[in-house]
C-alpha cells in the first residue's frame, strides 16, 4: 500500500463509532472524513473542501436497517417506464375479481367460501346491480358504467372458454388423405346460448342509447311536490307507490305521434328480448340437477304439499287445468307464487315416490309378485298426478310470465356446481331484469302521456261549443274514466327500491 495514503488509527475509528451511535454523527462529517482518507498526503484549504462538496451529488438518505436485511433504494424510473394510472387500476381490479372467484368470496382465506359456480353467479348479479340498479330514466348509460359493464363481463365470461368438449372433425393432410380426429370445442349449451345472450345484451344497450334528445324529461320528486298544483293529480297518483323514481314530464300537448310510435316499437322489441332471455333462463334451470337438500325437505304427503283443495282438484277424475286456474285465487303475486311452490313440491314428491316404489320392487324380486303388481298401480297413479301437476305449473307460468323464481329455482342456483350453467343462468337473468326495467319505464312514460292528453280533452270539453252549450259534467266524466292499464303496481321493498318479479335467489350476495 502507498505510504502517502492516510488511514485512521484504531482509536480514531472507535471514537468515530461512539460519536455515530451517540447521535452526534452527521452526513457532512462522514463525507469530509472519507474525502480526507482517500486523498493523497498534503494540505488543502477549506475552500477546496467546500468546492468538492458542491461538486458532489447530494447523498442519498439511508433508511435504518430493520431485521438484519439490507435496505436498497430502487432507481428512479423514467416516464416511459411508468404505467398509466387507469391501466394499473384495471389490472389490480382484475386481480381482485379473480381472487374472489378462486377463494369463493372468502377473502379471509379460512376456506369458508362458496363454490366457484355460485361465486360467478354472485359476481354477475352484483355487477348488473351496480350498473343497472338505478335505471330510473330512459337515457343512455353513463360512459363509465358502460365501460365497467363490458370490461368486467368480458373477464367473467372468459371462464367459459375453458369449458370444452371433444367433437369429431376431419383434418386434411397433404399427400396422406383426410383423417377424422377429435378436437376441442366449447360445450354445446355455451356454444349456442352464449352468443345469443351477447346479442341480446347489445340490443338492450342500443335501445338505451337511442333515448337522447327526447321530447320528454324527468324531474326530481321535490320539484314535483312544489309544482303539483299545476299538474294533473290523476297522473301523480300511481307514482305514490314508487316515490323514489323521478317523475316523467311530457310537453303540454303530449308526445308527438312519431315519438309515441318509436316508444311503442322499443317496447315491442324489448318484450321480444325479454321473452328470449326468459326462455334461455328456463331452459338452463330445467337442466340443473335437483339438489338433494330440496328433496329431503319435501313434505311427507301429497296433501301436505298441495293442501286439501288443490289436492282434490288435481286428483279428481274431471281434471281440467284451465278450469282449475280460473278457480284458484291468483289475485296477488304472493298467493300465485305460493301456489306455484306447492305444485312444484307435489311434482317432485310424486316422482320421488315412483323411484322409491321401483327400488323396493327391485329388491323384493319375484317372491312378492302380487305385492309388486299392486305397487305398479300406485306408480301409474303417481306418474299421472305428477304429469297433471307439471302441466298445471306450465300453464300457470304461461299466464304469469313475470312470476318470481320458485323455491326450487333458488335452491338449484344456490347448490349448482356447474360453472357453465351458472354463467348462462345469471347472464340471462340479469338481461331479463334489464328488459323488464326498460319496459316498465316506457309504460310509465306512456301512462303520463295518456293522462296528459285526457286532461287536455276534458278541458276542451268544458268550454262552450259552437251552439253555446257547456259540458258541466266534464270533470266528472274525466275522473270516472280511470286508466285501468296502469303499469304502476310493482312491489316495493323496505328500502324503497323496485323489486322485479324475477329477483335474485336466496343465498346470493347483494351489494
Amino acid at each position: 500500500m502507498d505510504s502517502s495514503v492516510i488511514s485512521p488509527s484504531d482509536d480514531e475509528f472507535e471514537d468515530l463509532q461512539s460519536c455515530r451511535f451517540d447521535g452526534r454523527y452527521s452526513l457532512s462529517a462522514d463525507v469530509s472524513e472519507s474525502e480526507s482518507s482517500n486523498s493523497s498526503a498534503g494540505t488543502f484549504s477549506p475552500s477546496d473542501l467546500n468546492l468538492n462538496l458542491e461538486c458532489l451529488p447530494p447523498p442519498p438518505i439511508m433508511l435504518p436497517v430493520v431485521g438484519g436485511r439490507h435496505v436498497t433504494i430502487p432507481a428512479e424510473k423514467s416516464d416511459w417506464d411508468k404505467p398509466e394510472w387507469h391501466e394499473l387500476s384495471e389490472a389490480e381490479l382484475m386481480k381482485e375479481r379473480f381472487a374472489k372467484l378462486l377463494l369463493g368470496e372468502d377473502m379471509s382465506g379460512e376456506g369458508k367460501g362458496v363454490s366457484t359456480a355460485l361465486a360467478i353467479t354472485n359476481s354477475i348479479t352484483n355487477l348488473a346491480a351496480g350498473v343497472f340498479g338505478e335505471l330510473w330514466k330512459l337515457e343512455p348509460l353513463a360512459p363509465e358504467k358502460m365501460s365497467m359493464w363490458h370490461r368486467e363481463m368480458e373477464w367473467l365470461l372468459c371462464v367459459s372458454d375453458s369449458i370444452v368438449e371433444l367433437v369429431p372433425s376431419v383434418q386434411e393432410f397433404p399427400g396422406s388423405g383426410s383423417f377424422e380426429i377429435m378436437v376441442t370445442q366449447q360445450r354445446s349449451d355455451l356454444y349456442v346460448n352464449l352468443p345469443a345472450l351477447k346479442k341480446l345484451d347489445a340490443m338492450l344497450i342500443t335501445i338505451l342509447d337511442g333515448f337522447h334528445d327526447t321530447e320528454f324529461y324527468y324531474v326530481d320528486r321535490g320539484i314535483l311536490v312544489a309544482d303539483e298544483d299545476s299538474c294533473s293529480p290523476s297522473s301523480h297518483r300511481p307514482f305514490e307507490e314508487k316515490w323514489w323514481l323521478p317523475f316523467p314530464k311530457v310537453p303540454a300537448n303530449g308526445l308527438s305521434e312519431e315519438t309515441r310510435k318509436r316508444l311503442q316499437h322499443c317496447k315491442e322489441c324489448t318484450h321480444q328480448i325479454f321473452k328470449a332471455a326468459v326462455a334461455i333462463n328456463s331452459s338452463v334451470l330445467s337442466e340443473m340437477e335437483v339438489p338433494q337438500v330440496y328433496l329431503e325437505n319435501l313434505p311427507k304427503s301429497e296433501k301436505a304439499c298441495l293442501g286439501e283443495t288443490l289436492y282434490r282438484c288435481i286428483t279428481s277424475d274431471q281434471y281440467s287445468p284451465d278450469y282449475l286456474l280460473d278457480y284458484l285465487d291468483l289475485s296477488s303475486e304472493y298467493t300465485t307464487l305460493e301456489i306455484a311452490n306447492r305444485i312444484e313440491n307435489a311434482v317432485h314428491f310424486w316422482r320421488l315416490k315412483c323411484q322409491n316404489v321401483k327400488l323396493k320392487n327391485t329388491k323384493m324380486g319375484s317372491f312378492w309378485g302380487s305385492a309388486a303388481k299392486g305397487r305398479a298401480g300406485d306408480i301409474e297413479k303417481s306418474k299421472l298426478f305428477a304429469h297433471r301437476a307439471e302441466t298445471l305449473l306450465k300453464s300457470l307460468k304461461l299466464h304469469f310470465p313475470e312470476l318470481q323464481q320458485t323455491t326450487l329455482d333458488m335452491s338449484k342456483i344456490q347448490h349448482n356446481k356447474d360453472v357453465g350453467q351458472s354463467i348462462l343462468e345469471s347472464y340471462s337473468r340479469v338481461l331479463e331484469s334489464l328488459a323488464f326495467y326498460i319496459m316498465a319505464r316506457i309504460d310509465d312514460l306512456l301512462y303520463v302521456d295518456d293522462a296528459t292528453k285526457q286532461r287536455l280533452m276534458a278541458e276542451s270539453m268544458a268550454f262552450p261549443n259552437r251552439r253555446g252549450f257547456t259540458r258541466t259534467n266534464s270533470d266528472k266524466i274525466f275522473r270516472s274514466s280511470s286508466l285501468t292499464g296502469s303499469p304502476f303496481s310493482s312491489s316495493v321493498n323496505s328500502e324503497g327500491k323496485e323489486i322485479k318479479p324475477l329477483s335474485k335467489p336466496a343465498g346470493i350476495t347483494e351489494i
